[in-house]
């Protein structure tokens, strides 16, 4: 099940490919990042403003299924999306497509959500899940 999706591009800069001019894949995990940076944004969340107010949200999972590779200069297109409505985790999934719609990669990522202070889980902030159950397709 996977809901509320977003999506956002990105250009794939010199610096990222490797000496064959492929993405190198260790980016990926960045491309991931920033999904789901820009999917809190939509929602109306800043990632900086919730570590300012002490929550973190460190990785504890990270999945990567490539399908094709990525080059220098290719607009890439990030779908990031719920997996589970979120408690102390958040699951996302992903799709990178490139700018030819050509499946690139299915990713997957669990985070958890900690008090920064005493880095111990604590659940979701509710005036998070109140912007997501907003989505018309929320829990589906």
């Amino acid at each position: 099940m996977s809901f509320c999706k977003k999506k956002h591009n990105v250009s794939v800069r010199y610096g990222e490919t490797d000496q064959m001019g492929y993405v190198y894949h260790g980016n990926y995990a960045q491309f991931l990042e920033i999904g789901r940076i820009e999917w809190l944004r939509a929602f109306g969340f800043s990632y900086k403003k919730m570590e300012t107010d002490g929550i973190m949200l460190p990785v504890l999972k990270l999945e990567l299924e490539f399908k094709k590779s990525a080059f220098f200069d290719d607009t890439l297109t990030i779908e990031t999306s719920l997996q589970s409505i979120p408690s102390y985790f958040i699951e996302f999934d992903y799709q990178i497509y490139n700018q030819n719609k050509e499946l690139l990669c299915n990713a997957y990522t669990q985070l958890v959500f900690l008090n920064a202070n005493s880095r111990k889980p604590i659940r979701c902030p509710k005036n998070i899940l109140e912007e997501i159950s907003k989505e018309p397709d929320f829990g589906k």
